[in-house]
């Protein structure tokens, strides 16, 4: 029996740092970008509702795939159980790379 992957995504949008659930994480065909397929919300028949995690489901109602710059991710981890979705404020534990990961040299032609 096959055990399906759950991945907790954490990035930066915005300066504030999303955590989102997700089946599928891979590195993009589009240089320098991260792909999260297949996010996963929580069920609607509780009674409670968590605003922050029905905001994150609105904005990513409708997408398929989403596309993130590997220098905005700040941990991926494969978990084994869902938790909740949510945004919070970026504080200054977390720090961008200073520069960007890739630099194109430069040929005097």
């Amino acid at each position: 029996m096959s055990r399906s992957q759950l991945y907790r995504v954490e990035f930066i949008n915005r300066g504030e740092v999303y955590e989102i659930f997700a089946k599928r994480v891979y590195q993009a065909d589009l240089f320098g970008f991260l792909v999260i397929e297949e996010l996963v919300f929580g069920e609607r028949s509780g009674v409670v509702v968590d605003p922050a995690e029905e905001r994150l489901e609105k904005e990513f109602s409708g997408v398929r795939r989403s596309y993130v710059p590997m220098h905005a991710v700040v941990r991926i981890d494969e978990v084994e159980q869902r938790g909740t979705s949510k945004i919070t404020k970026l504080d200054d534990k977390v720090t961008a790379f200073p520069t960007p990961l890739y630099t194109p040299s430069k040929h005097s032609d």
